[in-house]
């Protein structure tokens, strides 16, 4: 399917949208990671891993990273399943969070679109196995869960796609521990 400008106008400012109203309930720090993950073929109404586009990454990180940017984040980007879901990264955000890097690059078929347009556009990108993000949204259904600090609380949107894919988010929470007796607010 192709996407002229305007569907892929209304991409960028869906995307936007719904991380702007993530961004509202999450209340992220500076240097805190957003994990994104992102099926470009889901979003172009197809089946998940066959019709990975790039004008469509390239629409979606128009909505994201300047967002990104503003917030003081590090935008953390899910690579498909080939490279078993690693994550692109700015290379700043290994010391910080005490992250190994791994060796490979993503690109269009083996990572995924928005992985490979994510390298394209980080500032110093690296990839790194796995992380502990602060919230998330998954375009697609791509399961960033695993990349999520415990505890994850569902983070609804006014908007339930972004193009064709199930748009999902999440923040995350300190767990809660003690019994009974245990106090939770000062």
């Amino acid at each position: 399917m192709n996407f002229t400008p305007t569907n892929l106008a209304q991409i960028t400012q869906d995307v936007g949208k719904a991380l702007k109203e993530l961004l509202a309930v999450a209340s992220l720090k500076k240097q805190q990671i957003l994990v994104v993950g992102c099926s470009t073929s889901e979003v172009a109404g197809q089946k998940i891993g066959t019709a990975s586009n790039l004008d469509i990454a390239k629409a979606i990180l128009a909505g994201i990273y300047p967002l990104i940017l503003e917030n003081g984040l590090y935008l953390a980007v899910q690579c498909c399943e080939h490279l078993n879901r690693a994550l692109v990264i700015e290379a700043e955000a290994i010391e910080k969070y005490n992250l190994e890097q791994v060796t490979v690059y993503p690109v269009e078929k083996a990572g995924g679109s928005l992985a490979y347009q994510t390298m394209q556009t980080l500032q110093n990108p690296v990839v790194v196995e796995k992380i502990q993000g602060h919230a998330g949204m998954d375009i697609g259904d791509t399961f960033i869960g695993m990349h999520l600090k415990p505890v994850v609380v569902p983070v609804r949107s006014s908007l339930l796609t972004i193009g064709q894919a199930h748009l999902t988010m999440a923040r995350t929470r300190p767990k809660l521990i003690g019994g009974e007796r245990a106090c939770y607010h000062a």
